[in-house]
């Protein structure tokens, strides 16, 4: 098999980047030349100025180049934390903004999405958004709207819920730009089981428990959706029961079965869990984040916070804070 020309992969990596989203985008398209016998795919890795950057698994990466070395891949993807911004936002957002108007194909994997939202390429799109981090996603970027879906494609935008999904993405790219056969080759090859395409729900895990979503009954899978709906304007569990039409008690005890909890202390979990997001990801105020979760005061969200967690909000911006300045990132803080 021949080809005129290779595909060419970039990946922008931010310090903390996930370092399984790299290589299980790398890999497959190396075993795709391997397996097809010719060069059908090139990659590059960059960093915003060409130095090395630290994984979020404390492994050190050298890039290929900058940025803003003139590259002009065929696919350029975000990969980093949530928290992640370009040392010169006006420089780097200007690149990944040249090149999408130049035909590069702009993607994001897992917290990849907020610099690459940062950058005003997703305006009018709608982004895969990892389920932990859809709090602090909708929190920094209300207008942006956001799917549970693993892989979304939306025009000249893939973004991708995690390493696995990307696995996946890289995948289609390997059918599009060789053939089915090779591309089935590639997911045996690592035991790739089964190949997930646009459209894919992500998996949620039912929090505090040992399973997921996606084996409980289903009047407790449409409650959990409920919750996660109603999250700034709390409804009772009578009013969620009526919805997923069974009895309170009935619901109850589902909770309690399925779950070891009951609805009420699964719903305050949630609430929790989207809170963090908002304390650890976002630079919302306390009270901001408070009513985002349904809470009238701070004071409460602390208590609650306090009891899921074992620190209070505040102390955990605090620890973050320092572990971020010890690392030269610093990481502002608003408390009121």
């Amino acid at each position: 098999m021949t080809r005129d020309s290779a595909t060419h992969v970039a990946f922008l990596i931010f310090p903390d980047f996930p370092m399984a989203c790299l290589t299980s985008a790398i890999e497959p398209l190396r075993a795709a030349n391997e397996i097809s016998g010719c060069h059908a795919f090139s990659w590059t890795v960059l960093s915003e100025d060409g130095a090395p950057v630290t994984a979020s698994a404390n492994v050190i990466f050298q890039p290929d180049q900058a940025l803003g070395d003139g590259i002009k891949p065929d696919y350029l993807f975000v990969l980093s934390g949530p928290d992640a911004l370009f040392h010169t936002p006006s420089t780097g957002n200007g690149h990944l903004r040249y090149l999408a108007r130049h035909g590069v194909q702009i993607g994001a994997v897992s917290g990849g999405v907020f610099p690459l939202a940062a950058s005003g390429l997703m305006l009018n799109r709608t982004c895969s958004v990892h389920w932990a981090y859809r709090s602090a996603f909708e929190a920094e970027y209300p207008d942006i709207p956001m799917s549970d879906n693993v892989i979304v494609i939306d025009r000249n935008r893939l973004t991708v819920s995690g390493a696995a999904a990307m696995f996946d993405l890289m995948l289609s790219l390997i059918e599009e730009a060789l053939d089915p056969s090779v591309m089935t080759e590639v997911a045996c090859w690592f035991q790739h089981p089964l190949v997930r395409t646009a459209g894919v729900s992500q998996s949620v895990p039912a929090f505090k428990t040992g399973t997921v979503t996606d084996d409980l009954p289903q009047a407790v899978v449409s409650a959990i959706e409920v919750f996660s709906q109603n999250l700034e304007d709390p409804l009772s569990i009578a009013d969620v029961a009526d919805q997923v039409r069974v009895s309170s008690r009935k619901l109850e005890r589902q909770f309690k079965a399925a779950l070891g909890q009951s609805p009420l202390h699964y719903y305050r979990m949630l609430r929790m869990n989207a809170a963090r997001q908002q304390v650890l990801y976002t630079r919302n105020s306390l009270t901001e984040v408070a009513q985002a979760v349904g809470y009238s005061s701070s004071s409460t969200l602390t208590r609650h916070y306090r009891e899921a967690f074992g620190l209070s909000p505040t102390e955990e911006r605090q620890k973050i804070s320092r572990f971020k300045m010890e690392n030269g990132q610093p990481f502002p803080l608003r408390d009121s």
